[in-house]
């Protein structure tokens, strides 16, 4: 992880948030690079999920919601955790990650009772800050999706079995955040519900098993190692009161398995509740079969940052004289860099600019002429772009250019007229 850490703040890819101010604890900024990384992750889950299908629509939620939406949903009460601190070191811990009553920190037997902790972000909706003004941080995005539930299938003209997919913003005030963004305050999430009739449960049963198996074969058709993936699947007293079946989809990090998506069988539970508290009917209606019901909800879910953290971590190899990012190609920053072989030589230099400047409106390009050209591509290898395009004295006379290979450091003559879809056929 501190390789990880290191290589996220020098390639522009993670950076502390208000670094020069000291800091903020489990809050974090994204690079340059980083940027178009998450943006991809994004895009490639959003291309999965919705673009792909015809039974999928996407809705975009406010962040700060009426506030009864977190007290029907059950987080006003019950969105805790049971932290503990050391009267000797002053540290605070989750009470999960303390074995026995010694402090992790200090090793001091010093350590509070447990007590409650609600984990949402509290602040306040107009000119008022009093408690008729109280409002929230949405800790997830799913309330959304449920509370606009009907009118997402009246204007889609959806009918169940459908799902609404959405990607934003939310809030967690983490106990102990840490491990760079495994855990951290401010992330995004990427959710989506699928809702089911509620009248077949063998139905609903089965889109969760396909949703569970559909997640697992993302991760690896986008390049995770099969070996650092496990599903976990929670029985009894460990499924959430909500839930009649959870499967974790959990990866093996520096520190140890963890979770990285979870896919949950919810039920009827969070339709039922916002009908129950507002008062409004969130029915699904039927008109072929007149049939009027609340359709259950399966839930994939994953955080953009934490999935960013895995392609990362699992990106990553050391080389006897270089670093590497093996990312696949959809994910990469940047698909293809374009350099002048030198500086100084400014024929060399216009061509290669322009090879850039044509390619751009069809990949994500980048233009590199500071160092030797080793050094660039060294460069180009920490962040993980795939192919990198040199322009030399060659190039000059033959109107063709070198295209080198990330993984196999391998080196080919491509005429400029033919470069454009070599790059693409590499990149698919």
């Amino acid at each position: 992880m501190e390789e990880i850490t290191a290589l996220a703040k020098r390639r522009g890819f993670i950076f502390p948030s208000s670094e020069i101010y000291g800091g903020i604890n489990g809050m974090w900024d994204y690079g340059p690079v980083g940027t178009e990384l998450k943006r991809n992750v994004r895009e490639a889950w959003w291309r999965e999920m919705v673009a792909l299908r015809d039974d999928v629509v996407g809705l975009e939620t406010s962040i700060i919601m009426n506030p009864e939406v977190w007290r029907a949903s059950g987080h006003v009460e019950n969105f805790t955790d049971l932290m503990v601190d050391c009267k000797t070191c002053k540290k605070r811990f989750r009470a999960d990650h303390v074995k026995g009553d010694q402090c992790p920190a200090c090793g001091n037997k010093t350590l509070t009772e447990p007590r409650a902790f609600n984990l949402m972000f509290k602040t306040n909706v107009g000119a008022m800050a009093d408690q008729s003004s109280e409002a929230y941080l949405r800790p997830e995005t799913a309330q959304g999706m449920f509370v606009d539930f009907k009118l997402a299938y009246q204007t889609a003209r959806k009918r169940p079995p459908f799902g609404i997919a959405q990607i934003g913003k939310a809030f967690r005030n983490e106990i102990t955040p840490g491990n760079l963004i495994f855990r951290s305050r401010e992330f995004e999430l990427m959710e989506m519900e699928f809702f089911v009739p509620s009248d077949d449960e063998a139905e609903g049963l089965r889109w969760y098993r396909y949703w569970v198996d559909q997640r697992f074969s993302w991760w690896l058709n986008l390049g995770v190692q099969p070996e650092r993936l496990r599903k976990h699947e929670y029985e009894g007293a460990d499924l959430a009161h909500y839930s009649s079946a959870t499967t974790d989809i959990e990866y093996d990090y520096p520190f140890g398995w963890g979770e990285l998506e979870g896919i949950a069988h919810r039920g009827c539970f969070d339709l039922t509740q916002h009908v129950n508290a507002s008062g409004k009917d969130l029915s699904y209606f039927d008109e072929e079969t007149k049939a009027k019901y609340l359709p259950a909800v399966v839930e994939p879910a994953l955080g953009a940052d934490r999935a960013l953290l895995v392609f990362l971590i699992d990106a990553y190899e050391k080389e006897e004289d270089r670093t590497v990012l093996r990312l696949h190609p959809r994910l990469a920053p940047y698909k293809v860099a374009v350099f002048p072989l030198v500086r100084n030589k400014p024929d060399i230099v216009e061509l290669a600019a322009s090879i850039e400047k044509d390619l751009r409106p069809h990949m994500r390009t980048t233009f590199d002429d500071s160092g030797n050209v080793g050094k660039r591509y060294y460069r180009q290898d920490e962040i993980g772009t795939p192919l990198c395009v040199t322009v030399d004295y060659e190039s000059l006379e033959k109107h063709d250019v070198t295209v080198r290979d990330r993984d196999t450091k391998q080196q080919v003559r491509v005429g400029l007229d033919q470069l454009l879809g070599y790059l693409n056929e590499r990149l698919a």
